[in-house]
């Protein structure tokens, strides 16, 4: 997982957005409860933001140079799939 350490090359911002309740969401905030300390640790500088609002679909928002950004929809994914979209969002 040497891709890690390597996302705020690539990244200027990760977003997690997700709902705190719905079992749509649980493998995302169970993903972000396991890997956050992780990936902040490898990361210190890239803001990796949580936001958390009822009913809205779990995605994951990669933010790269001059305002591009890319999305990911997470409803339905285990936290290793979840982990492989990052992975692809960090290599973009």
């Amino acid at each position: 997982m040497a891709w890690r350490a390597q996302l705020s090359r690539n990244l200027k911002e990760l977003r997690f957005l997700f709902c705190q309740t719905s079992p749509a969401s649980a493998q995302t905030r169970e993903f972000l409860h396991k890997s956050y300390k992780d990936l902040k640790t490898l990361n210190p500088k890239l803001p990796i933001l949580i936001r958390e609002c009822r009913g809205v679909e779990p995605q994951l928002w990669a933010r790269y140079d001059v305002g591009v950004e890319r999305c990911v929809n997470l409803d339905g994914l285990t936290e290793a799939q979840i982990n492989n979209k990052l992975e692809e969002l960090g290599k973009a």
